[in-house]
């Protein structure tokens, strides 16, 4: 089983994951974790070119290119081993991101990325998208840290990728949304319940 977990920056990921994980973990599944981009030697040394902010200008279809390098790396390096040993796979983003940020935001054809992505991931997909949806602005103010290149992009930027993992939610049964802007243990049991339905 793959579950990974996306939404706009500020949502609350990150922490709804790790109490996901340690839910399945205490259950006694077996586990793998990873984040995209990145898990693997060479997605770290691209996450290191593609979020923090530089002078170095990074165009869309190159900065996507290079989300899809990561991916396809992190794929066959972790994602398919794990899951062939029966690990459930979490992953801290995956390809709806890079449809959503430089597709529906960046400007970027939203097929061309769905067609790139099927290539790079040699057509491996979540069983279950889980999309954390807020308030732009709440969203924000719960960061509290400088932002990165991609978080630096503005309010309106981020707006637009809030509106864009919504469209994509609308048209693929496989993201479920949980509305991220509640206590987090209602929206951990909300997590929890949609994730039972594929566990039993």
């Amino acid at each position: 089983m793959f579950f990974s977990f996306d939404g706009i920056d500020g949502c609350g990921k990150s922490t709804q994951m790790e109490r996901f994980v340690a839910w399945l973990r205490h259950s006694g599944r077996r586990v793998t974790t990873c984040r995209d981009p990145g898990s693997t030697e060479l997605g770290e040394q691209l996450r290191e070119i593609l979020l923090p902010k530089s002078d170095t200008p990074i165009g869309r279809r190159a900065e996507m290119l290079m989300y899809m390098a990561s991916r396809a790396q992190l794929v066959d390096q972790i994602i398919r081993p794990a899951l062939a040993a029966g690990h459930i796979v979490v992953s801290d983003r995956f390809l709806l991101a890079n449809v959503v940020y430089q597709g529906r935001a960046g400007g970027l054809r939203v097929e061309d990325l769905w067609a790139v992505g099927q290539v790079a991931v040699d057509g491996l997909q979540p069983d279950r998208i889980l999309l954390l949806d807020m308030d732009v602005a709440a969203a924000a103010r719960r960061m509290n840290r400088e932002p990165d290149r991609m978080e630096s992009q503005g309010l309106d930027y981020m707006q637009k990728v809030r509106e864009g993992f919504l469209a994509e939610a609308a048209r693929r049964p496989e993201i479920a949304v949980v509305d991220a802007g509640r206590d987090i243990d209602v929206v951990q049991a909300d997590i929890r319940r949609v994730a039972e339905g594929m566990l039993s």
